[in-house]
Parts: structure tokens; C-alpha cells; sequence
């Protein structure tokens, strides 16, 4: 007799049989030259069509685990009972073979935030409330591009969309005074990408990248993934210290966030830029500038991007995930001219194209004006956020913590002055049993650190109305079990 997996209704009847049967084949149930039950005998049993039993059968005939006869019973093949066929129990199985590249990517921190339940108060980085999407003029937009006569569907340009690219040229020069040619600018997903590209187009394995300390987890992880070597240099409030920078021919990339330090918001000053950019140009070495919150300034004046000075060594970075949304995966890259060709030949490897229904979808809102309105409508709403935040702070606690970063951008870093940074893991846990998710700093350090305990806190994802809300829980738990620690 049959007997039946247990499988879901969608699966359908002609593959629950198909599978049952495999299984039973594989397993042993039914040996090499074995008869099975004649179609008409196995749909009378399960009490399905005959049709139904007369595709699977079918389907494990052209898979070879069966052959069958006009006018005879289906047959286990002797292939069909190959035992690399055979099911390997858990406790059999061994270490899968995979690359280099595989090993180092997996002994990486899993950090998948997707996969953590969601909290009241979530005071992570990184991400932006649904409620300030623009939802209408995205979908107006979108439907523009779907609904757009095409003579075709095929492949894009893996460089980008002609018309995105465009349009970003002539945002990038009235919002950051970005001038450069429509060849210079590359369309990926998002900063993650731009990473690995560069990565993969300028750094071979064993390569030294000089990084910032603390910096940009998911950026350290990229270099290490594929090999490189990364080289710690210490930032302070100015961003990073660039009289620690190494002998630049022996590096092979620079990655930076020099208008808003990522995390410690300190911004490189002009003596640090002029000698980042001579270091860069004595060694052939190229720099990767990170500007992942330009649109956002609050006290100061926008900084100009490094680009602008950076005499062809500098590779400028920008999404929209701060403005928009991360969920949307776009960003782009500005390079230096001679290096256009090896991105776009890497980039088409990698993914062919981004999405041409997105890129021409926000290519609209640059040239009809709505994305920067947009911006400055969620400058206005992110300020408001931040002084809520920056109030509530300074009410409960005081003198207790110190707050750096506040001039920019959608996050702050929290030092609290009577705790070390061992209580930082502990502190968190805590916190996110009452609801309240705080991330440390420490995890953004190559090496362990003994300073004060640190925090990551952004504001952009949290309505006004709860951010006092999840202070005053999580000042509730700090007073009670980690004030006189």
C-alpha cells in the first residue's frame, strides 16, 4: 500500500503521490525490478482520478525511477535504486564544499535584523517609518514606468537607466555640487552592493583595505568576505585620525563616511580631507566615500562630499534608503571616469541590471521635483524627531550620558559615563525584554573595547509621540538594574 506524505493543499494530489512514491523508491519499499500498482488500482486506493496517479507515474518515469509498458504494471528501475538517490539522514550528512569566499562569509556575524521580533520601540538604525513614504507619488510614478509603451522587454544597461542616470546627474549637482558625466554614474542595489563591487574590482585577496574604527559593520564584513585585509585606524570627533594612515602603496582601498562619521557623527575636517586625498594619490590607492545620510543636516551647513576635491581618486556612494526607503534597493555610484568600464563589465556579471520599473520610477520624481520634496519634508519630520529624542534624553538622564553625533543624519551615539562597555550586551538584552531595542557600540569595533558603554540610537523609524515613550522605559530599566553598576 501506498502511503501518503503529509504535505499541504497546495502541493496538490498528483505531487503528494509523486513524492510518497519517490521516497518509498529511494528507500527501499520498493526494490530495483519491483512492480507498483497499476494506475487504475492506486487511483482506486487513494480515491483520486486515474489521471492524477497517470502524472505521477509519469513524472517519476522521466526522472528514471520507474519505466513503463503498454499493458504492464510500472517498474522500479535499477537507476531508480542508484543509492545517490537515497535520502541521507541528518546525522549522515557532512560539511558542504564550498569556496573560500563561502567559509569566510560564514563565520561572519549572522546579524539578519529580518529575523529578530519586532519591538515597540525600536530604536534601530537603518530603518525609516512606513508612514513617511510617499506612497501616492511613488505609485503615481511607478504606474507611469509599467504603464510606459515599450516595443519591448529586455535587458538594461548594467550601468543603469539612461534616464535615472541623467536625472541623478542634475540632483547630485544641486544637492551635494556633484559635477560629473552621465558615463561616471552607476545604478546598483543599494551602498551594499556599490561595496562589493568595489571590493571585487580593486581589491585582490590577501589586499590591505584601510577601514574606520569603529565603522560600518556590513562594510567590514564585504572586505573580509572576499579576502581583503582590513587596517583599523582610530576615529575621533573629527572622524577618522589620517595621521595613522599606513604607507598608501601597500594599501589597496579606503573606505570613509567623511561628512558624518558612521557611527560616531564627527565630520573630517579640511586639514584631514587634504591629506586623506594626498595619501590616496602618493599610493595609486583609491577611496570609497560613503555619503549615506547627506540629505541630512540639521545645525550646519551641508558638507561638500570629498568627491569634489578628491583629483580622480575618490568613489562616491548614495542610496535613497535614507530618504525613500531600504526596502527599494537603489542606489549609485559617481567614479572617477577611467574606472566606468571594469565597474559596468563586474556589474553586469553580478546582476545584469537593477530593477527599470524602480529606476524609472524615481527618475520621475527627480525630474518632476516630487523626491526633493520629499527630502525636505522628511528633513523637517527627522529634526523634529531628533529633538524629541534629544529632549527626553537630556530630562531623564542629564549629565549621566553624553550624545555625540547630533548635527546630522538619523542616529546618534549615547555614552553612558557610569558604565563600562562589558554591561553594553547585558544592557541591551534587558532593554529589549521590556520592549525596547538599543544597539551597542562595541559591535562596531574590530577589537574589544574598555571605554564607557555606548549606543546606537536612531530616531527615523519611531511616530513622534513614542520616542519620549521608549526613553522613558528604557531609562526605567537603567535605573533599576544597571545605575549603580
Amino acid at each position: 500500500m501506498v502511503q501518503l506524505v503529509k504535505s499541504s493543499r497546495k502541493s496538490g494530489a498528483t505531487r503528494r503521490i509523486y513524492l510518497s512514491l519517490r521516497g518509498q523508491i529511494t528507500s527501499g519499499v520498493y526494490d530495483a525490478g519491483e512492480r507498483l500498482p497499476s494506475s487504475r488500482a492506486l487511483a482506486d486506493e487513494l480515491g483520486v482520478s486515474r489521471t492524477t496517479v497517470t502524472a505521477a507515474y509519469d513524472q517519476l518515469m522521466s526522472e528514471g525511477y520507474i519505466q513503463v509498458r503498454q499493458g504492464a504494471k510500472p517498474t522500479v528501475t535499477s537507476e531508480g535504486r542508484h543509492p545517490y538517490t537515497r535520502p541521507v539522514s541528518q546525522a549522515q550528512e557532512t560539511t558542504p564544499q564550498v569556496s573560500a569566499y563561502a567559509l569566510r562569509a560564514m563565520a561572519l556575524p549572522k546579524n539578519i535584523s529580518a529575523e529578530q521580533a519586532a519591538l515597540q520601540y525600536d530604536f534601530r538604525y537603518g530603518d525609516v517609518a512606513s508612514s513617511d513614504f510617499p506612497k501616492l507619488a511613488w505609485r503615481r510614478a511607478l504606474n507611469g514606468a509599467v504603464l510606459a509603451y515599450r516595443e519591448r522587454l529586455g535587458y538594461e544597461h548594467p550601468a543603469g537607466n539612461l534616464a535615472l542616470r541623467r536625472a541623478l546627474q542634475g540632483y547630485l549637482w544641486r544637492a551635494r555640487g556633484i559635477e560629473c558625466d552621465v558615463a561616471q554614474i552607476i545604478i546598483v542595489s543599494g551602498s551594499q552592493q556599490a561595496l562589493d563591487l568595489c571590493a571585487r574590482v580593486l581589491v585582490d585577496p590577501g589586499g590591505q583595505v584601510v577601514l574606520e574604527e569603529p565603522c560600518y559593520a556590513m562594510a567590514r564584513n564585504v572586505m573580509l568576505a572576499t579576502g581583503a585585509m582590513p587596517v583599523a585606524i582610530t576615529c575621533d570627533k573629527d572622524g577618522m585620525d589620517t595621521s595613522r594612515l599606513p604607507d598608501p602603496k601597500d594599501i589597496a582601498l579606503a573606505f570613509v563616511t567623511p561628512s558624518h562619521q558612521f557611527p560616531l557623527g564627527g565630520v573630517l575636517p579640511s586639514g584631514r580631507r587634504k591629506a586623506l586625498i594626498e595619501w590616496a594619490i602618493a599610493g595609486n590607492t583609491y577611496i570609497i566615500e560613503d555619503d549615506y545620510d547627506g540629505e541630512y543636516r540639521y545645525d550646519v551647513r551641508p558638507i561638500p562630499p570629498l568627491w569634489m576635491t578628491g583629483q580622480g581618486r575618490v568613489i562616491y556612494v548614495g542610496t535613497v534608503s535614507k530618504t525613500l526607503s531600504p526596502t527599494l534597493r537603489l542606489g549609485y555610484m559617481v567614479l572617477p571616469g577611467t574606472l566606468a568600464e571594469p565597474f559596468v563589465r563586474c556589474k553586469q556579471i553580478t546582476d545584469r541590471h537593477s530593477s527599470s520599473f524602480d529606476q524609472e520610477a524615481l527618475a520621475s520624481m527627480i525630474e518632476t521635483g516630487a523626491y526633493e520634496s520629499h527630502v525636505r519634508k522628511m528633513r523637517r519630520l527627522n529634526a523634529e524627531r531628533r529633538a524629541v529624542f534629544l529632549n527626553a534624553m537630556a530630562e531623564a538622564l542629564g549629565e549621566e550620558v553624553d550624545i555625540v553625533g547630533t548635527s546630522a543624519g538619523l542616529h546618534v551615539v549615547v555614552w553612558f559615563n557610569h558604565l563600562t562597555a562589558s554591561y553594553e550586551e547585558r544592557f541591551a538584552g534587558c532593554a529589549r525584554q521590556e520592549g525596547v531595542g538599543i544597539y551597542p557600540i562595541s559591535r562596531l569595533f574590530a577589537a574589544p573595547t574598555d571605554q564607557r558603554a555606548g549606543f546606537i540610537f536612531g530616531y527615523a523609524s519611531m511616530p513622534v509621540a513614542l520616542i519620549g515613550k521608549g526613553v522613558d522605559d528604557l531609562v526605567q530599566v537603567y535605573r533599576s538594574k544597571f545605575r549603580s553598576a
